[in-house]
């Protein structure tokens, strides 16, 4: 599959997950870039890593809650794979960062929540969730892959809660 034509099934999935959230109370927010300083790039062993970048913020202010969330539609692949979720490591490496590494995700988590209160977006009572929505998922892992996720009190969305979620709209319309 050619690249472009990946980005658009990309740029779909993204869009109708960001349609649902909205449709949940949340603003959405795509592709937000966390501006880590110096000595929070040395707390988690990278001095020159660039920027973490969150596929989508969903913030709720009934709740206060944000939501930082990996959005993968992950089409023409296995999918995401709970041995990639169960990775621990010290300095944050893979594709699933914010997940895998406790120290890099208390430094970028924290930094957004500091960003985002500083332009009035959050404050310091706001509730940070991390979260993962997946088109795609390996073979018969889903399962135990909300189990890993709720273990960490972390937002799972499978492809199956997407289809349903998109389903219950059609049947509202």
């Amino acid at each position: 599959m050619s690249e472009q034509r990946l980005m658009v099934g990309v740029d779909k999935f993204e869009n109708i997950v960001a349609l649902l959230l909205e449709e949940e109370g949340y603003w959405v927010r795509r592709g937000f870039k966390v501006s880590l300083t110096q000595d929070e790039k040395r707390q988690i062993g990278k001095t020159s890593a660039p920027k973490p970048e969150i596929d989508m913020l969903a913030y709720h202010h009934g709740r206060n809650e944000l939501l930082a969330l990996e959005v993968k539609a992950y089409q023409d692949t296995p999918g995401v794979k709970l041995a990639q979720m169960q990775e621990v490591h010290e300095v944050p490496t893979g594709r699933f960062k914010l997940f895998t590494s406790e120290v890099y995700r208390r430094v970028v988590l924290a930094r957004l929540l500091q960003d985002l209160s500083a332009a009035g977006m959050a404050d310091a009572q706001t509730q940070v969730c991390l979260g993962l929505i997946a088109g795609k998922v390996n073979q018969g892992q889903s399962e135990a892959l909300r189990a890993h996720m709720q273990e960490h009190s972390w937002l799972f969305w499978s492809p199956d809660d997407v289809k349903a979620k998109v389903a219950a709209r059609s049947v509202q319309a």
